[in-house]
């Protein structure tokens, strides 16, 4: 049981709070990240502007920088408590093929079990390990795209800046493909918005 919440609890406070500033940050970072590939596109599509956050160039990066730096600080004291409890390896792992199969089948059918919110299924443990390790891509290419000078041996590693601007992009599409995913996966189960939203 974890020292940090009660009998219960669902979600402990800690986990509540830092679920919905990642989550404000996420929202800023893509909506200003989206303005951003706007000014600097290198494919043949934009975002629509109305979607978009920043107004201008300039706007767009210092929205930015500011959630780019509340996901740092934030997704930090996530991954340190997670850690130091225990609960990133009593939650996420372990991941076994065979059973991601079996509860993407279930979940395809309508028909995986979501009788304790407080264990993760095979589908969920992958789908946070991905955001976690996606989130860890996000913010290496961007560092290589804020700092490119500093980190030459990163830039390097990710094959320079313009393939840096490449795996930002498609790591931030990563992104909002899980995200997409989460918000359905709620408005099929909505106990579990009301648990991240009081506890229980």
């Amino acid at each position: 049981m974890n020292a940090i919440a009660t009998h219960s609890t669902i979600h402990p406070l800690w986990l509540r709070l830092t679920h919905w500033l990642n989550a404000t940050a996420v929202l800023l970072l893509v909506a200003s990240g989206w303005r951003i590939y706007n000014a600097t596109q290198f494919f043949d599509f934009a975002i629509p502007r109305g979607i978009t956050l920043g107004g201008w160039l300039g706007g767009a990066l210092q929205w930015h920088f500011a959630a780019m730096w509340l996901l740092f600080a934030n997704g930090i004291l996530y991954l340190l408590i997670n850690l130091f409890s225990g609960r990133l390896r009593r939650q996420f792992f372990p991941i076994m093929p065979r059973q991601v199969l079996r509860d993407l089948g279930a979940a395809l059918r309508g028909k995986l079990a979501h009788a304790d919110p407080r264990h993760y299924n095979s589908v969920q443990r992958l789908a946070y390990v991905f955001v976690m390790l996606d989130s860890l891509v996000l913010v290496l290419s961007g560092l290589v795209l804020w700092k490119s000078v500093q980190f030459p041996l990163l830039r390097e590693l990710v094959g320079g800046y313009e393939a840096a601007r490449r795996v930002h992009f498609f790591a931030m599409a990563g992104l909002c493909g899980f995200i997409v995913v989460h918000v359905v996966m709620v408005a099929l189960v909505p106990r579990t918005l009301l648990a991240m939203l009081r506890g229980r």
